[in-house]
């Protein structure tokens, strides 16, 4: 399968287009970025043609992978979804509900396939803990500490402008709701509320009546940065183990399982579009919690 990556910065060089190479049924088409010398230099890089036209790219792949601002990718994945192209979309779907619906049907009028790649949930022990613990029932609570230091000398994310004007909340909530949703479902309200250093807290409300709390940093100390996911109910209670391979290896299983999904002609996928849309939903009704002061329905 030929895909157009869109993106040219540390995470589409390291992680997208390096897990395409190296994929037996995957290649690069060509690569398209808002910097045209970077996408120069990293499509020469892979041997592969540099586009300065966005639909140009479109309509020289299959598929596509994107690792850009998420405004910037909703837009593209609308393009290219109506176009007929698969999408291998980043997290997360968009920085609005409005965007996120705008993917979400752009897809399913079209009948393409997707995946939106949560990190950890392309981790096969992370996958195998979250249906069983989903399968055991039971669960009243989870608790996600997420506190992460990335504007440190160095850190390639540090400089990004949306993760500086959105914060933890849009970068890392996604991460840390694609493990909560799964075991506890669909969230009916959101409350939120702001600390120190970026710091934000939400507390969630699921079907059934489960609740979650979430803290969220992208500015900790380096003393305490930490990751750490639990879940209590009547059978006590279990931590989310760290994903136990890296992140080449977790999108080369995003690949693997977009292309059964093409393969299979099924638009089922656990973490597709929808359910980037359902994410994207939480968040957007936490932004309104925290502007507004209040609790918001969902």
């Amino acid at each position: 399968m030929r895909f157009g990556l869109f993106g040219t910065g540390y995470w589409a060089a390291q992680t997208h287009a390096a897990a395409i190479e190296a994929h037996p049924r995957a290649r690069l088409a060509g690569v398209w970025g808002r910097n045209p010398a970077k996408a120069e230099e990293l499509a020469t890089r892979h041997g592969v043609p540099a586009f300065t036209d966005v639909d140009a790219l479109i309509d020289a792949c299959d598929a596509i992978a994107v690792a850009l601002p998420p405004d910037v990718q909703a837009d593209i994945a609308v393009r290219a979804a109506t176009a007929g192209r698969h999408l291998l979309l980043d997290k997360p779907l968009a920085l609005d509900l409005a965007g996120a619906d705008r993917v979400v049907d752009a897809a399913q009028a079209s009948g393409v396939a997707s995946v939106v790649f949560f990190t950890q949930r392309f981790h096969p022990n992370v996958t195998g803990f979250l249906a069983s613990t989903a399968a055991a029932g039971g669960w009243q609570h989870a608790r996600a500490t997420m506190f992460a230091s990335i504007f440190q000398p160095g850190n390639p994310y540090g400089d990004s402008t949306w993760r500086r004007e959105r914060g933890a909340l849009w970068d890392i909530g996604p991460h840390a709701l694609s493990l909560i949703l799964p075991v506890l479902g669909r969230v009916t309200r959101v409350a939120a509320m702001d600390g120190p250093s970026g710091l934000v807290h939400l507390l969630l409300t699921h079907d059934g009546g489960a609740t979650s709390s979430l803290s969220l940093t992208l500015d900790a100390p380096s003393e305490a940065v930490t990751r750490d996911f639990v879940f209590f109910g009547e059978n006590g209670t279990e931590t989310v183990p760290p994903g136990d391979g890296s992140a080449l290896q977790a999108f080369g299983a995003a690949l693997d399982q977009l292309l059964e999904e093409v393969d299979a002609g099924t638009r089922d996928h656990r973490c597709d579009v929808r359910f980037g849309r359902e994410v994207v939903a939480v968040l957007d009704a936490a932004q309104t919690a925290r502007a507004q002061g209040r609790t918001v329905d969902l």
